[in-house]
C-alpha cells in the first residue's frame, strides 16, 4: 500500500494539463481546495465529480494510477468520517452506551469524507502532471511579489519542491526497510495497536538515518556545482500564460467568487 502514495510523483504524458503552467494549475488547485468547502450540496458535487473526471481524462493519466493513490487516504478518510458522525450534536439516530450517532453527524460526515476524496485526487494531479523543476518554477513564480517584503521566495520554492521529490525517494526506502526487515523475521501485522506501534520502531529509525544522509548528500551536490541561492540566477525555460492559461484561470476564479457571494448571502 505505501508505494501506491501517488503525491509527490510526475508522469510524463503529452496532455493538456501537463501543458499548463505550472502557477495556473498551482492556482487551480488552491481555487479547487478552497471552493470544494463552500458546497454543501450532493447536485454541485456530481457537478465536481464531472469536473475531476474531465481532467483526469484530459490529463491522459491512468484512472487505476488515481485510485491507488486514495488507498494510503482511507484510513484518515474513514477516521474523519467516524468522528464527524460519533461527535457531531444533533437529532439521535441511534444511540448505545457512550456511542451516540445524529442525522446532523453523518450528514456532516459524508460530505467530509467526499471532501477528502476529492482533495487527495486534485493534489495528486498537480503532481503527477508537473515535473519538480516545472513546480519550483511556478511556485517562486507566485511568490515573486513577495520579494518586496525580502520574503526569500525562492529558497522557499526550493525546499518545498525538495521536499515533494523526496516523497517518492522515501517511499522506496521505507519499502525497502520493511521488507529487509521481514526477511529477519520482523512482524508488523499481528498484534494489538502497541505491539504495531512498537514494530515501526526499526522502520523509522534506519528511515531517519537514511533522510539526513540523502539530504548531506544533496547539501553537498549542491555546494559543488556552485548553487547560490536566487542570486545571479537565470531560468532556461522563462513561464508565460498562454491564452488557455488565462481562460482557466478565470472561470475557476468566477466561480470561486460566485461560491463565496453565495455562503455570504446564505
Amino acid at each position: 500500500m505505501i508505494k501506491d502514495i501517488t503525491i509527490g510523483q510526475y508522469i510524463y504524458k503529452d496532455s493538456f494539463v501537463h501543458k499548463l503552467d505550472p502557477r495556473t494549475k498551482i492556482l487551480i488547485s488552491m481555487f479547487f481546495m478552497f471552493g470544494i468547502f463552500l458546497i454543501n450540496n450532493i447536485t454541485e458535487y456530481v457537478y465536481v465529480l464531472l469536473l475531476t473526471a474531465m481532467t483526469i481524462y484530459m490529463s491522459q493519466i491512468p484512472l487505476m494510477k488515481i485510485i491507488k493513490g486514495l488507498k494510503p487516504i482511507l484510513p484518515l478518510m474513514i477516521l474523519t468520517v467516524i468522528m464527524n458522525a460519533f461527535f457531531t450534536s444533533g437529532t439521535t439516530l441511534f444511540s448505545w452506551a457512550f456511542i451516540r450517532i445524529t442525522r446532523e453527524g453523518l450528514y456532516l460526515a459524508g460530505f467530509m469524507g467526499i471532501r477528502i476524496f476529492f482533495l487527495i485526487i486534485f493534489t495528486s494531479l498537480l503532481t503527477l502532471t508537473t515535473s519538480p523543476i516545472t513546480l519550483t518554477n511556478g511556485i517562486e513564480g507566485l511568490l515573486t511579489p513577495l520579494k518586496k517584503f525580502k520574503v526569500p521566495a525562492h529558497e522557499i520554492a526550493m525546499m518545498m519542491s525538495i521536499a515533494l521529490r523526496f516523497i517518492p525517494t522515501l517511499i522506496d526506502e521505507t519499502d525497502k526497510i520493511m521488507k529487509a526487515q521481514k526477511a529477519r523475521g520482523a512482524d508488523f501485522e499481528s498484534g494489538n495497536i502497541i505491539k504495531k506501534t512498537k514494530s515501526l520502531v526499526p522502520i523509522l529509525i534506519p528511515l531517519f538515518i537514511s533522510a539526513f544522509t540523502r539530504a548531506d548528500e544533496l547539501a553537498m551536490a549542491m555546494e559543488a556545482r556552485g548553487y547560490r541561492g536566487d542570486e545571479g540566477r537565470t531560468k532556461f525555460k522563462e513561464l508565460k500564460y498562454r491564452l488557455a492559461d488565462k481562460v482557466i484561470l478565470f472561470l475557476f476564479a468566477v466561480l470561486l467568487v460566485f461560491l463565496i457571494i453565495r455562503k455570504i448571502a446564505l
